[in-house]
């Protein structure tokens, strides 16, 4: 009689998420699936983004190349966080060596009322693509992913990418009933296009707020921590481990995990340790190398994956992964290196 198969609600990545023991840290990466991958490369060639969000076939194949070839911990859902904005009808596209373009931004109450609901036949597209994952990835659990509202909101108000996030500010500071109503309406759009995810077989879902390291903790709490904790609190009856990250947002990783997520996602500006005593005594964490470590030698790797690890035995429980993403220039035989280190250097 051959063994029974694990399931990923047994795996390492989830058990860590709950805070329970583990026989060695998980490890993923965040963007393990893009451009370091030349086998991503190739199958992309001549498909834009924006397409081969929306193709079943490339999504499952792009999900799955670094579970191939890195022996990751956890595969994460292959998208964009404009994805679920471009459903509802949203004209923007992903403009090369710029990021998502929206033709109309959104500044007015008018403008927010034309935002619509998500509907799960808006992305039946990611049903499918999650389904497929599930089947292949087996006992790999498959992480969801979605933009927080803040960062979806900054995309809609500024046009596009922002450095200083003027636009955005303003609006919030001037217009706290208008921004208020954007955000709710983003953080229902987010919270649909995750429970679609969940529903069709994710075992964990990721909230990225890549912009909200621009805020201050007192503007954060005020203006965006009640809709980033509609969209977890929503998720709860789902089950699902919940991991909340976004970059240079050490100082408002208390608040953060106050949005109630079970695993805090943290840069590599703030050592883990350190991250420890900002959040709850049961959240995990989540991080945090320096993805520039990746090209400064295996020695250094060493060293610098043993303290991480190190510094992460302070938490309630430690996903081991980048302080940000995978960087496009980035040796994958690297990559498979760090899972290596990690595994090796914390089995028990």
């Amino acid at each position: 009689m051959s063994a029974p198969v694990e399931s990923p609600a047994e795996s390492t990545f989830l058990r860590a998420c709950r805070g329970e023991p583990v026989p060695h840290t998980p490890v993923w990466f965040m963007r393990q699936a893009g451009r370091s991958l030349p086998e991503y490369r190739a199958v992309r060639e001549g498909v834009g983004m924006l397409e081969s969000c929306r193709r079943p076939d490339l999504v499952t194949e792009i999900t799955l190349q670094p579970v191939r070839r890195h022996g990751v911990d956890a595969a994460i859902f292959f998208s964009d966080i404009v994805v679920p904005l471009l459903a509802t009808g949203i004209d923007l596209d992903i403009v090369p060596g710029v990021g998502p373009v929206v033709a109309e931004p959104i500044r007015t109450a008018a403008d927010v009322d034309r935002l619509r609901p998500l509907d799960p036949s808006d992305v039946s597209y990611v049903t499918e693509a999650v389904g497929n994952l599930v089947r292949e990835l087996g006992p790999t659990p498959l992480i969801g992913f979605a933009g927080a509202p803040f960062t979806l909101a900054s995309y809609l108000v500024e046009g596009g990418p922002s450095r200083n996030h003027l636009r955005t500010k303003a609006l919030m500071l001037s217009e706290p009933s208008t921004w208020h109503a954007l955000c709710a309406r983003l953080a229902a759009i987010t919270t649909e296009f995750l429970r679609v995810q969940v529903r069709a077989g994710a075992s964990a879902i990721q909230l990225f707020d890549s912009w909200a390291g621009a805020l201050s903790e007192a503007d954060y709490r005020r203006y965006v921590l009640p809709h980033s904790t509609a969209v977890l609190a929503a998720l709860a009856e789902t089950g699902v481990p919940k991991i909340h990250f976004g970059v240079g947002t050490g100082e408002l990783l208390g608040a953060m995990d106050d949005a109630g997520a079970d695993v805090v996602g943290v840069d590599w500006r703030v050592p883990l340790d350190v991250a420890a005593g900002r959040v709850g005594p049961r959240t995990a964490l989540q991080g945090n190398l320096d993805p520039a470590v990746l090209f400064a030698g295996d020695a250094v790797l060493e060293q610098e994956v043993a303290r991480v690890l190190r510094e992460g035995k302070a938490a309630a429980g430690h996903v081991f992964n980048l302080g940000h993403g995978v960087l496009p220039e980035t040796d994958p035989d690297v990559l498979t290196r760090v899972v290596e280190l990690v595994h090796a250097g914390s089995a028990r």
